[in-house]
């Protein structure tokens, strides 16, 4: 083989190697880019018992991190209108704080979410007695509710990878009647959604209203609050509600009121109206709309844009009402991610459910659940961009 042969043939050599390096490349860069679920330690609690964290991934690069640590959403990135992805929800660095002071960021609700009328209800006749945690009112499941408990997770691979988590409530924990068997099942599509179903069954009759209460700023830090954020809600009446945030059993109509969201609002535009009574009560919004459309089929009932970012959430559930709360009660107190210290009106929750207080209010829609019948719940979030 003379010279220029040998030369000829190293060049092929090295070009075939470079080109094997280059798939190699392109191989990783699309396993990385592959949805799956993975599982880490997260830490111990006070009580001693361990919790994991979950990574969720999809292919475009969305990742949900859940603890089973009462189901929380410890974190979810959505892409803003140039491709970058970043963390929308409020949350702790650590699962000491979560376990510690958390103002329910992120948590899965239950028995009951939102209120209950002086912590109490009767069911076929009998009177329950609850923990009071909120005033001289029930909130959330007491006070060691469902977003308080460990849960066993088990994780579920596939093109959407998916957690699944279940716990069993004692037959008068918290005060609730029934040995209530509940499974969530967070799932991470394709679409860059986060779907959470909710099912629930009971060994006696019990009351059930399930919910996720992650805290959003869909600016992912770059606003100092949510005030900017514009929203439309498919709602034309919401719950007035007493001076203890108890809705009074009228359904009113939002036109002509600052909870008239039917065509997209600026938030803050209207939420310190303090000639409005219900905007005092709340110190802002931390009312519940219900839906014109009461169907148990899964509808579009939200859409949040901010503008600085382009991110776009859009709200799909069957539930019938939704409580949209501003994050009013943030004070300043709390330290969160990165060390961002959450102030008021930080974030903002959407939280799909039944109407509050309804054990109390029989014009409301049921929340009984019976032996032999199935309480089932979907929502999802959806992030989407615009330019």
């Amino acid at each position: 083989m003379n010279l220029s042969t040998k030369l000829i043939a190293l060049a092929l050599l090295t070009g075939s190697l470079t080109m094997s390096a280059c798939t190699s490349n392109k191989k990783e860069e699309s396993s990385e880019a592959k949805p799956g679920i993975t599982k880490a330690a997260y830490g111990q609690l006070p009580d001693g018992q361990s919790a994991d964290l979950y990574t969720l991934r999809n292919a475009e690069g969305m990742e949900a991190k859940i603890t089973n640590y009462g189901g929380i959403v410890v974190s979810l990135t959505a892409p803003d209108k140039e491709g970058q992805f970043a963390d929308v929800t409020l949350g702790f660095d650590s699962l000491n704080t979560y376990a510690t002071k958390n103002p329910y960021f992120g948590a899965l609700i239950g028995r009951y979410g939102n209120r209950i009328a002086k912590g109490k209800f009767t069911l076929d006749g009998k009177e329950y007695s609850l923990p009071v945690n909120d005033g001289p009112n029930s909130l959330h499941g007491g006070k060691k509710g469902f977003d308080k408990v460990v849960w066993t997770a088990t994780p579920v691979e596939g093109n959407e990878p998916a957690l699944k988590l279940a716990y069993t409530a004692k037959d008068g924990e918290e005060g609730y009647p029934g040995t209530l068997n509940v499974e969530v099942t967070y799932t991470l599509q394709k679409d860059n959604a986060l779907r959470i179903d909710y099912q629930a069954t009971t060994d006696k009759p019990t009351v059930v209203n399930l919910t996720n209460h992650s805290y959003f700023d869909l600016s992912a830090g770059k606003s100092s609050d949510i005030l900017g954020h514009e929203l439309i809600l498919e709602a034309d009446r919401f719950l007035p509600v007493d001076q203890t945030l108890i809705p009074t059993g009228e359904l009113k109509a939002v036109s002509g009121t600052p909870f008239d969201f039917t065509k997209s609002s600026v938030v803050g535009s209207r939420i310190n109206d303090t000639a409005d009574t219900q905007l005092r009560y709340g110190k802002g919004y931390d009312h519940c709309w219900v839906f014109a459309d009461s169907s148990r089929s899964l509808k579009s009932i939200a859409t949040v844009y901010e503008p600085t970012t382009g991110r776009v959430m859009t709200v799909s559930t069957t539930e019938p009402a939704v409580q949209f709360y501003t994050g009013n009660f943030l004070d300043g107190t709390l330290t969160g991610k990165e060390g961002r210290v959450y102030k008021k009106r930080t974030g903002f929750c959407l939280e799909t459910q039944h109407y509050p207080d309804s054990p109390n209010q029989a014009a409301f829609p049921t929340t009984t659940l019976k032996p032999g019948e199935t309480y089932r719940s979907t929502t999802v979030y959806t992030f989407t961009t615009r330019k």
